[in-house]
């Protein structure tokens, strides 16, 4: 009978310690996965609040950019509506100080690199004041600055060039006179007159300048 009595005891005690074990597992488990929960809870939590804080940044911009686009397009109407223009020409006239303020602008400083057009300009230039062009001369790079991406700053960029002419003094005063009044810039480089009053060489280089348009991109914004 006394032997019966231990036995069972002992298997209650047996019983007792399965149990806490048992219990103690599933309070560990129970305890690391509340941890584990817990830990990528917040950093959840946290990059919300980021992608939060982003968007609104990002929204705050775009607010700031419309109104900036609204001022703007307005101060270009007011500036193409100017008449008389910047050079106190007809913004409907054809005259060499005619046309709005925008396409006067463009004709000092292109967006787009041009030589052909740069010479015809000079050659326009040059016969205005009755002179003889000899030659007209400069390399083209056009291939290779319609391959340059545009950028959000952009620079201006040199086009050189070089031109020979004949005639009288008054009539090379009048052109050298007639490129420093110039809208569109000119930088002599190297300048070579000779011969006498009636009858005078010029030889020229110089450059003038292009100024590629500004780029507006739009890119995504990966948060982490």
């Amino acid at each position: 009978m006394a032997r019966t009595t231990s036995f069972t005891k002992r298997s209650l005690i047996g019983k007792a310690n399965s149990t806490m074990v048992i219990a103690t597992t599933a309070a560990a488990f129970v305890l690391v996965f509340t941890v584990v929960a817990g830990r990528t809870l917040v950093g959840q939590m946290s990059y919300q609040n980021r992608v939060i804080s982003a968007k609104k940044a990002a929204l705050t911009q775009l607010e700031s950019n419309i109104e900036a686009r609204d001022a703007l397009e307005k101060s270009y109407k007011d500036f193409v509506a100017e008449n008389p223009n910047i050079l106190g020409g007809n913004p409907d006239g054809t005259g060499d100080k005619d046309g709005d303020n925008a396409k006067l602008v463009l004709d000092a400083l292109p967006s787009k690199y041009d030589f052909p057009a740069l010479a015809t300009s000079l050659e326009k230039l040059i016969n205005g004041q009755s002179l003889l062009i000899t030659s007209i001369s400069g390399t083209d790079q056009e291939v290779s600055e319609s391959a340059k991406e545009a950028t959000p700053a952009p620079e201006a960029v040199p086009m050189p060039f070089q031109f020979q002419v004949g005639g009288s003094y008054q009539s090379v005063q009048a052109l050298l006179d007639s490129m420093h009044r110039s809208i569109r810039p000119f930088k002599v480089l190297t300048l070579e007159i000779s011969g006498d009053e009636t009858n005078m060489s010029v030889l020229m280089t110089a450059q003038t300048y292009y100024q590629p348009g500004k780029s507006l991109k739009i890119v995504d914004e990966v948060v982490k």
